[in-house]
């Protein structure tokens, strides 16, 4: 974290006071959509019950030796980080279970910190791409 977003933090908290809602870490396999509407229901509804989401985690799967099958696994996980930016996540966690294009995979996955970092959620890999 850079001086400016440290002091823009520390200003943020500062200026801040505690909430009385409980963070939750959401699996991305428990979602049953990833649409705008969907997530839009989801959000307000667990606003309603006193739940913060918290971290989504994601398990990832490049498993097949195919460049198409880690571009769509690509995008899936795409779409899991711009669902944890709508409902307001603080960080997304892909696990990764399985890999078998690891130079590929590692590509996919620095895009996906990237994406992540701009839609302003922290990004953690966990797991190994080591095939």
């Amino acid at each position: 974290m850079s001086t400016l977003e440290s002091s823009s933090v520390e200003a943020a908290l500062a200026a801040g006071r505690p909430a009385d809602l409980t963070p939750v870490v959401l699996d991305a396999a428990g979602l049953e959509s990833t649409a705008p509407s969907h997530l839009r229901d989801l959000k307000a509804g667990l606003a309603e019950e006193g739940y913060l989401p918290a971290e989504l985690t994601v398990e990832a799967r490049f498993c097949e030796d195919d460049p198409l099958a880690v571009q769509s696994e690509s995008d899936r996980l795409r779409e899991y980080v711009r669902a944890a930016a709508f409902l307001g996540v603080g960080r997304v966690a892909v696990d990764v279970a399985e890999c078998c294009r690891p130079d590929d995979a590692e590509s996919a996955l620095a895009a996906l910190g990237e994406r992540a970092r701009r839609e302003g959620v922290a990004f953690e890999l966990r797991g190994s791409i080591d095939g």
